[in-house]
């Protein structure tokens, strides 16, 4: 485990959940982190405000809701912040740190089982039965998409006893909006889609990627060929994947581990840059 930081060094660093989520599914990552030292924050997407039961209730403000809104949501609050931001993803909230990485923000990102960005020409099949409550429907790519508990569980939780399933469908799982979906599905089709990453980026920060092996949504060789497209830049990227692990790693047994080797992995990387990395300023 990395040496605990002096106490006045906070390093900000932001959580980003993924689809289907709200940011309460940080719950442990946040305490942990807090915990370390960090100045951790975990600002919920654009119109998706409100707890699980809340959002449940009412979700119409997120139709039509994409990518690239909830991109320069982030890109404010991090411009809003002192210092570039340590930025740590999960699923949609992976890719959403690749591409703030891509824009020159941040200061190292950690996309764990970050949802494919334009480049992945092949998913497997387990990646589009995950995601075909959106993707099967064209009515909902506009819309919006509620998970019923058995879809959340083979996409998330598919680990998990049946009993520990349902209460974490119960505490995490959101409606969510079908536009990324679309926008993440057909990416290979469009000039300048919201899920393009320049790959050869030299200048952002360092990037980690985390591969879950048991996951269902983003199987850990969907993980690793997101890794693999990166070769090509001189920018830090690493690979970690967990034996055992589902999509929702954050929320399953054997969390720590995980945000152990990432503390560690941001502890050599911040001993390694001398001053912050990416911008805040416009």
């Amino acid at each position: 485990m990395a040496t605990p930081r002096p106490e006045g060094d906070r390093i900000p660093l932001m959580l980003i959940h993924g689809a289907w989520l709200s940011t309460n599914s940080w719950e442990n990552f946040a305490r942990y982190f807090e915990n370390r030292n960090f100045a951790v924050s975990a600002p919920e997407w654009p119109r998706k405000q409100g707890d699980v039961e809340k959002l449940r209730e009412d979700a119409e403000e997120l139709k039509g809701l994409g990518l690239t809104e909830i991109v320069d949501h982030y890109e404010e609050q991090i411009r809003a912040l002192d210092e570039p931001p340590i930025l740590i993803g999960h699923s949609f909230g992976g890719l959403i740190v690749e591409l703030l990485l891509d824009r020159g923000l941040g200061r190292a990102g950690v996309a764990i089982s970050p949802a494919p960005p334009k480049g992945i020409l092949v998913l497997p099949f387990s990646s589009l039965k995950a995601a075909a409550p959106a993707l099967a429907h064209p009515s909902k790519w506009h819309g919006v998409v509620t998970l019923t508990p058995e879809e959340f569980t083979y996409g998330f939780v598919n680990t998990f006893t049946p009993e520990d399933a349902a209460a974490a469908y119960e505490r995490y799982a959101v409606p969510e909006t079908g536009q990324i979906f679309y926008e993440a599905g057909f990416a290979n089709f469009h000039l300048n889609p919201p899920t393009e990453v320049h790959f050869k980026n030299g200048e952002r920060a360092p990037l980690l990627i985390v591969g879950a092996e048991k996951d269902n949504t983003v199987p850990a060789s969907l993980a690793q060929k997101q890794y693999e497209k990166y070769e090509r830049s001189p920018a830090t990227t690493e690979y970690i994947e967990f034996e055992g692990r589902p999509h929702l790693s954050m929320a399953a047994e054997g969390w720590r581990e995980i945000a152990e080797s990432i503390d560690s992995w941001l502890a050599g990387v911040l001993e390694a840059t001398a001053a912050p990395v990416g911008s805040v300023s416009a």
